[in-house]
């Protein structure tokens, strides 16, 4: 079975927001878990953006105008 590639980054942010977790509970320096707080949210951002740019081929194959013009006002968003 194929690996789904949004799922697997959405496995690894899991892990990022672990290792945040891990490093505030141990009191690392502010900075640093503010870089991967912000780390984990581009990489949110990033699977936003795959998910609607999936929805978006959809939408046209479908010809859903409607639909399409939604998912578009969203991925413009990102």
């Amino acid at each position: 079975m194929p690996s789904d590639p949004v799922l697997l980054q959405m496995k690894r942010i899991k892990g990022q927001l672990d290792g945040i977790i891990g490093m505030y509970e141990n009191e690392q320096a502010c900075v640093d878990v503010v870089r991967q707080v912000i780390a984990a949210r581009n990489s949110l951002g990033r699977v936003a953006r795959d998910l609607l740019t999936g929805e978006a081929s959809r939408c046209t194959k479908e010809r859903n105008v409607e639909e399409l013009e939604e998912v578009l006002k969203e991925l413009f968003r990102y």
